[in-house]
């Protein structure tokens, strides 16, 4: 079965370390609403059968700030994946939503329209740092909003925290963490505080505006994250994800196993068989092919090479790691002996583990994934 990504490139205000496709102007919102249902419709008709609908099960609606829609432009989108595609009974239908956009009033229209779990952009409960990022929202409003979901009856939620910042001292990240498991939040993503190439964060930076940001205190705060969500019982899923037992992301987890995707609206990607395909990054030159009719899209078709390096970059994250019986099946068993060759140093060292047929990073090789898999290419 497939997963749906919708991308919503609008947000009230920049944040300082965003590099996604994203406009604060919301001055082409209903043409592009309308082109990107326009896209849904000839992509079906491109690659279904006229007798048969796509089975999909998850819906994911990402940006950009999906929740600064109106009830009815969410659901004339859902309005039309629903008629173009076979989505499943209890299908994950998730929406990506801001603090200062949730209210009891639209978290049970969201329930309405079938949106069943939501992703909201703490980002963090310290107001200092939420100034530093440019948020748009405060501490008070995420506490008020993951209150509001709870009582709204969404059991299925996550929250985004970043760390690693140059405002956020160690204890600070603790009681956050705290935080999260006093507040029995079912699911967090966290991520470290990158630098991105022209963003606003990195121009600061290089014109000592902001101080920049300190790689050993971002390890310490992975290792101080990575043992109080353990102990609290949440599993590591994934290098950035943590989830109670049952709560994983039925769609972020579709993206590592390398199942088969649409993207939808500017800048949104889709994957299929070695085929990766991606929108243009522009809401104006979207919009304008659209109503010729056209998609306005690039593609590549990876290699076996390109295949299985992004297969060891991405279940490397996970917490089943590299399956070698997949490897030998999808790719041939040459590839086995060459990666067992390969990993033997990450074994020794301790950053890996061989078990039940597949390599797991340890607590410390987590430290260290993205090195690890680049050593592994082929």
């Amino acid at each position: 079965m497939a997963g749906i990504y919708i991308h919503i490139p609008f947000c009230k205000q920049a944040c300082n370390y965003c590099n996604f496709h994203f406009s604060t102007s919301l001055q082409l919102k209903d043409e592009l609403i309308a082109a990107m249902i326009k896209e849904i419709h000839l992509s079906s008709e491109n690659t279904n059968n006229s007798s048969k609908k796509e089975l999909c099960e998850t819906i994911y609606f990402g940006g950009g700030t999906p929740s600064i829609l109106s009830i009815k432009d969410l659901n004339n989108i859902l309005e039309a994946l629903f008629s173009k595609f076979e989505i499943i009974k209890d299908a994950e239908i998730t929406l990506e939503a801001n603090p200062d956009d949730i209210t009891a009033e639209k978290l049970q229209l969201w329930k309405k329209i079938g949106i069943n779990r939501l992703s909201v952009g703490v980002q963090s409960f310290l107001d200092p740092e939420l100034i530093w990022m440019n948020r748009a929202h405060s501490s008070a409003d995420s506490i008020r909003c993951i209150d509001e979901i709870k009582n709204a009856g969404f059991s299925d939620y996550s929250i985004d925290l970043i760390y690693g910042s140059p405002l956020l001292d160690n204890q600070d990240w603790s009681n956050t963490i705290d935080t999260v498991i006093n507040k029995k939040i079912p699911h967090i993503s966290c991520y470290a505080l990158t630098v991105e190439p022209n963003t606003a964060l990195d121009k600061m930076i290089a014109q000592n505006k902001k101080a920049p940001i300190d790689p050993e205190r971002q390890a310490e705060q992975f290792v101080l994250l990575m043992n109080k969500m353990e102990q609290a019982g949440y599993e590591h899923y994934e290098i950035s994800n943590f989830s109670k037992p049952g709560m994983r992301s039925k769609h972020n987890s579709s993206y590592w196993q390398g199942k088969k995707y649409y993207g939808f609206g500017p800048a949104a990607h889709s994957y299929e068989e070695k085929i990766r395909k991606w929108n243009i990054s522009n809401n104006a030159l979207y919009i304008q092919s659209l109503k010729k009719n056209l998609i306005p899209f690039e593609e590549e078709i990876l290699t076996i090479t390109q295949s299985i390096n992004e297969y060891i970059m991405t279940s490397l994250r996970t917490l089943e790691g590299i399956d070698l019986e997949k490897i030998s099946s999808v790719f041939g068993v040459n590839y086995i002996d060459q990666l067992l060759v390969s990993c033997q140093k990450f074994i020794q060292s301790e950053k890996i583990i061989y078990k039940n047929h597949s390599l797991i990073l340890t607590k410390e090789g987590k430290l260290f994934a993205d090195g690890i898999a680049a050593d592994l290419f082929f």
